[in-house]
């Protein structure tokens, strides 16, 4: 295996590589999950959201014990304390847009798609995600990974910027339909902002490698 060069692939390790990789798939189910219930327009499949992001976080402290009892050289932990930090933030955010969702009714359609292409831009990048920690832990060039990440964030700006131009000619009933709304948009572009910090800490891990 190439992951020899770079690991001692001890036991330790390899739980910590599969844990890794097991705490980014759930973070995929968690946004699939949400894309499911904004779709269906369906509050009661949001509420998945808080028990992916529960299990999530026995993932990490699983991750985090591991570490902990020594696998991987120390000078490579600190950066791999803060990557599975990241991919956590993730969750707390994607939990918070699930349970802002119970609040806001979106009435135009032309925003309704607006937040549906950022939810499914969403998902695609922590599928990348998974892929750039692959070709990481096996070697391989990062560049083509770390591009598509930094292409989707670019994009999620984009829309979440043409947002904000038609939040302001919206009409909502109370200050707190509008600041719901306005977190929940705020949150559901946030986890793209994320996703490419988590992929500059593997480019800084895999540097670290050399």
């Amino acid at each position: 295996m190439v992951l020899e060069r770079f690991f001692s692939t001890s036991k330790k390790e390899q739980e910590v590589i599969l844990n890794i990789k097991k705490h980014i798939k759930t973070l995929i189910t968690a946004s699939q999950v949400f894309k499911n219930g904004f779709e269906k327009e369906n509050q009661d499949i949001m509420l998945n959201i808080s028990e992916l992001e529960r299990e999530a976080d026995s993932i990490r402290r699983g991750l985090i014990s591991r570490i902990y009892e020594g696998a991987f050289l120390p000078y490579l932990r600190p950066n791999i304390f803060r990557f599975v930090e990241i991919i956590d933030e993730a969750f707390d955010v994607l939990k918070d847009a699930a349970s802002e969702y119970k609040y806001i009714k979106i009435k135009s359609e032309e925003l309704k798609s607006d937040c549906a292409e950022i939810i499914n831009i969403n998902c695609q990048i922590c599928e990348m995600l998974l892929q750039a920690v692959d070709s990481m832990f096996f070697g391989e060039d990062l560049r083509e990974k770390s591009l598509a990440i930094r292409i989707y964030e670019k994009k999620i700006d984009e829309i979440k910027l043409e947002i904000t131009e038609k939040l302001q000619n919206i009409d909502v009933e109370s200050f707190w339909e509008g600041k719901m709304l306005s977190d929940f948009i705020s949150h559901l572009s946030k986890v793209s902002d994320i996703i490419e910090d988590a992929s500059d800490y593997l480019n800084i891990i895999k540097i670290s490698l050399k």
